[in-house]
């Protein structure tokens, strides 16, 4: 089943009685500004997105691991 002619023609109809002649372009120019937004905050996505470095997989069953490898000083300048 796919949309005629005369469907086309029915829906561009019923859309200038709902929105008028005049106010027609305005609507659509702010639906093309929603696409040019939607587009560029897709790229922005892509972008962000780092590709040289894969995500890491954190395992629901895993532990949370703690590093011991750093120490801590004391303030040598400090006095007690």
């Amino acid at each position: 089943m796919s949309i005629g002619i005369w469907q086309v023609i029915l829906i561009l109809l019923v859309v200038l009685i709902i929105f008028g002649a005049g106010k027609l372009p305005s609507v659509m120019g702010d639906v093309a500004k929603g696409v040019k937004n939607f587009k560029a905050g897709l790229k922005d996505d892509d972008e962000a997105t780092p590709t040289s470095e894969p995500p890491k997989v954190i395992h629901a069953h895993a532990s949370p691991t703690v590093d011991h490898t750093t120490t801590v000083k004391k303030d040598e300048t400090a006095k007690t």
